[in-house]
């Protein structure tokens, strides 16, 4: 398959090193600016993807992102941050990145290089066809993403991606795929910068609009977060005192009774 790797082309700007920090930042944010709009053009394949996993999710699977380097750090971050955010468990939304959690820290760029690898990694999870895979890559043709959403395919396990490059193997490949073409980065082919933003802009995207429409979300506030510190246990505890009309101390007993918003606002219904 033949298609321009838009995310490799040569920058727009030249002699970066001569320029002033003002100059180079003004020239990456003005380069930023263009990423929402890129985005919005998305949203149809957004909209259709997300539609899939909300059925998926309601059936009791799990949603996975599979990524390697940047793409597959973003779908990490994304998903550990699920749990105390919407209060669900932990293997509801699960990152894996080529490489394994070390990964997470340390470039381990080979990694990405397995075929076979990134069907492996998701086999000790027991995938199943009740799931959803999406395969995160800027390129669209990272090896370690390609045969693990070959195999989905193959097993009837629904598939979709996030990439920057129209027409690439990725999306080709994919069943619900997303692409946000943003153009070539300000420095050549780092990827990291304005297709790393737009991932981690429908990786938001997708994974609030999942936990809205499963539930998780209350009027506007995220009703099931966990109390894990003194920030969210202060926002609980306003979330109560408004939505019941009382005071703090009895909002605070609710929540120290309950150990949840939910449960504290629900013990109180008539």
């Amino acid at each position: 398959m033949n298609f321009k790797k838009i995310t490799e082309s040569d920058s727009n700007y030249d002699n970066l090193e001569k320029k002033s920090s003002s100059d180079l930042l003004k020239i990456i944010n003005k380069e930023d600016q263009s990423v929402a709009n890129n985005v919005k053009e998305a949203i149809p394949q957004i909209d259709k993807l997300v539609k899939k996993i909300v059925k998926q999710l309601n059936k009791n699977g799990r949603l996975f992102y599979i990524g390697s380097g940047t793409s597959g750090r973003l779908g990490v971050v994304d998903a550990s941050e699920c749990p105390p955010t919407f209060g669900v468990d932990y293997d509801l939304v699960i990152g894996i990145i080529a490489g394994g959690d070390k990964a997470i820290k340390k470039s381990i760029e080979n990694a990405e290089d397995d075929f076979f690898q990134g069907w492996k990694d998701l086999k000790n999870y027991n995938v199943n066809k009740n799931d959803f895979v999406i395969g995160i890559a800027a390129s669209g043709t990272t090896p370690y993403v390609l045969g693990a959403i070959k195999q989905c395919n193959s097993n009837e396990i629904p598939t979709g991606c996030i990439t920057c490059n129209p027409g690439s193997p990725l999306s080709e490949l994919s069943k619900f795929p997303i692409v946000v073409n943003v153009g070539p980065e300000v420095v050549t082919g780092s990827s990291r910068m304005k297709a790393g933003t737009a991932q981690k802009m429908v990786l938001n995207m997708i994974s609030t609009t999942c936990m809205i429409l499963i539930g998780k979300v209350e009027g506007n506030k995220m009703i099931d977060m966990q109390l894990t510190n003194d920030k969210l246990s202060k926002r609980a505890t306003k979330m109560v005192m408004t939505k019941l009309g009382v005071d703090e101390a009895k909002a605070k007993d609710l929540l120290t009774k309950h150990k949840s918003v939910r449960l504290a606002i629900n013990s109180q219904k008539i």
